[in-house]
């Protein structure tokens, strides 16, 4: 294992220990509840917006491993003081390099911190842990109260 793994590795269990943005978030303007079926991941996302779109406060609760934990408390992290669009630009950027996409490496650039995670790809079943809080914050911006990582399912 190189450097940047353990480095990222500590990171993950960091996040995941003392997760950021854990609890209630009162007055709430936009939640939504993030399932994943396989594994029994299950979280409550909650975001205050502004007037002009810009995340200023978010949290989540609920339980989950420890990618999972960790993959909420980080992007959370990120996304406060964003807009709804920067959102979706880090949410393509997140999915590209959790599924080893070909535009992984150029994502991954941009991630910063959310890089700890470039390796999740060689295990498929630890994406969907990754990405269901991501994907219940998207349901959340839409105006969906539930998001799930199942195809068909809505996200």
């Amino acid at each position: 294992m190189s450097v940047s793994e353990d480095v990222y590795r500590e990171l993950i269990l960091q996040h995941s220990r003392s997760p950021r943005h854990f609890g209630g978030l009162p007055g709430a303007t936009h939640a939504a509840a993030g399932d994943n079926p396989l594994c029994g991941d299950s979280y409550q996302v909650r975001l205050k917006l502004d007037a002009d779109g810009i995340i200023r406060e978010a949290s989540f609760e609920g339980v989950g491993c420890a990618i999972s934990k960790a993959s909420a408390s980080l992007m959370l992290d990120a996304v406060i003081g964003r807009s709804r669009a920067d959102f979706e630009h880090l949410f393509r950027d997140f999915h590209e390099v959790v599924r080893g996409g070909p535009e992984a490496q150029a994502a991954q650039a941009r991630l910063g911190k959310l890089a700890a995670f470039s390796g999740i790809w060689k295990y498929p079943s630890r994406v969907k842990c990754a990405i269901l809080c991501w994907h219940a914050v998207r349901s959340a911006l839409a105006g969906e109260a539930r998001a799930s990582t199942e195809e068909g399912a809505p996200a």
